[in-house]
């Protein structure tokens, strides 16, 4: 198997983080799940991911104290691997782990992923439990340093000791046979600290463990931001990796992303896609106490879109799906925007500086341009796309195109284009862009 085969197009999907953070339960998936198929699939919409510490029972129970509560019981089998709390999550029951909920998606024609912490519980350790298919136990391979510094439920695993191997492989073994397809890893990807890519030996071990276990299950590297001279490791053992810490619904967070998709743009290849982190759209934030509509005002949601969009970032949603409204749903499903994501090879910024950028892409099946202009200051804008800039990106100029479409009002400027001397002239609000395909 060939990772890469794994996530040949940027994965679209629905995460729980956003809206339930640790608190999500088997009903509220499976509402998530059934509203995806219905409503969503048809554009191009498959993962549902259970995020973080389904393995907790009482995860989010004290949650004006703790995000994650302090060594607290873990549900485990024999061998020190995590499995679904039967209290959220009814159907593990009988040690069935997440195969019921796995087939239930399955079902409706989407794919399934869960969230899972680097290395090995604590517990496990500390109890000095078995593992699988060797005779070593658990404290033999836990890494006590570094450990996360903002989870208290893992210690990581020793590349270097014997059964490391074999306990990431008894993982992936695990998952395979639960049916999951997509696996977010966290504290990974930068474990921060003064070694901030400690856990390379813990990514090829996951990857080799990936591949052996049969099942092409993409893998997903948290948090970010991603180290740009690891690139070609990241490239080589994973298909998603962060290049930013979380993202929430933030214009500086959102205008700070255009620095970050720029550093990583040459990095954007078949089935390695760096992430730009999940859209805080719609109704978020439930498990903080208040249920929110995101921040961001509609200019800002487009942005986000565009730039997602023509980068082509993985899209993992992170609203409530049942609670969205049709201007939600409409960012979603505009086929144009997401056929420049799956489709749009080598996506290319042309310009940038405080005020403005633009980037484009090129339509690898119909021969079709991406161009997106972005208005990055806090008042009006008028901005200018030259077919002198076109070239520098080595495409024909813009006189050569019949049809120029804005994707998100359906209108075509072509006219208005050609009086103006082969320029795209655009007048845009603080913060607001446009997203024109040309054919």
């Amino acid at each position: 198997m060939n990772k890469n085969d794994f996530a040949k197009r940027p994965p679209l999907g629905w995460n729980s983080y956003d809206y339930y953070d640790t608190a999500v339960t088997e009903e509220q998936v499976k509402a998530n799940a059934d509203y995806m198929a219905a409503n969503l699939k048809e554009y191009g919409w498959e993962y549902v991911v259970v995020d973080i510490q389904w393995y907790a029972e009482n995860a989010a129970t004290r949650r004006s104290e703790f995000q994650y509560i302090p060594f607290d019981k873990l549900t485990m089998d024999e061998y020190g691997r995590l499995q679904p709390a039967v209290n959220r999550f009814p159907s593990a029951k009988n040690g069935s782990g997440f195969k019921p909920l796995a087939d239930y998606v399955h079902s409706l024609g989407l794919k399934f992923g869960i969230h899972i912490m680097r290395g090995i519980p604590r517990i496990a350790a500390h109890q000095h439990m078995p593992i699988k298919d060797c005779d070593t136990t658990a404290n033999e391979i836990a890494l006590p340093w570094p450990v996360c510094e903002w989870n208290p439920d893992m210690y990581g695993v020793n590349p270097r000791k014997k059964g490391a191997q074999e306990y990431y492989d008894s993982l992936m073994e695990l998952y395979a046979s639960w049916g999951v397809d997509y696996i977010k890893v966290d504290d990974i990807c930068n474990t921060k600290g003064t070694n901030q890519y400690a856990a390379e030996g813990e990514i090829e071990l996951i990857h080799k463990a990936i591949i052996k276990c049969g099942r092409p299950i993409v893998l997903s590297l948290s948090p970010g931001p991603a180290l740009i001279e690891k690139s070609w490791h990241l490239s080589r053992y994973a298909n998603m990796w962060r290049i930013t810490d979380d993202f929430w619904d933030n214009w500086d967070l959102l205008k700070n992303m255009f620095d970050r998709c720029e550093l990583w743009q040459a990095h954007v290849k078949e089935g390695c896609w760096p992430d730009c982190d999940m859209l805080p759209l719609g109704k978020i934030g439930k498990v903080f106490g208040y249920e929110r509509d995101t921040n961001f005002t509609k200019d800002e949601q487009l942005t986000m879109m565009n730039l997602w969009g023509i980068f082509r970032s993985p899209l993992m949603l992170g609203a409530e799906m049942t609670l969205m409204d049709d201007w939600t749903v409409s960012l979603l499903t505009n086929k144009d925007l997401l056929r420049a994501n799956q489709y749009g090879k080598n996506p290319t910024q042309i310009f940038k500086d405080k005020t403005k950028a633009a980037w484009v892409s090129v339509d690898e099946e119909d021969g079709a341009v991406n161009l997106a202009i972005f208005n990055l200051s806090d008042s009006i804008n008028k901005i200018t796309v030259t077919s002198e800039e076109f070239n520098i990106c080595k495409i024909k100029d813009i006189k050569d195109f019949q049809h120029i479409k804005d994707i998100w009002s359906g209108n075509n400027i072509s006219e208005t284009v050609k009086a103006a001397d082969y320029k795209i002239n655009v007048e845009l609000s603080p913060h607001a862009s446009v997203f024109y395909r040309l054919t």
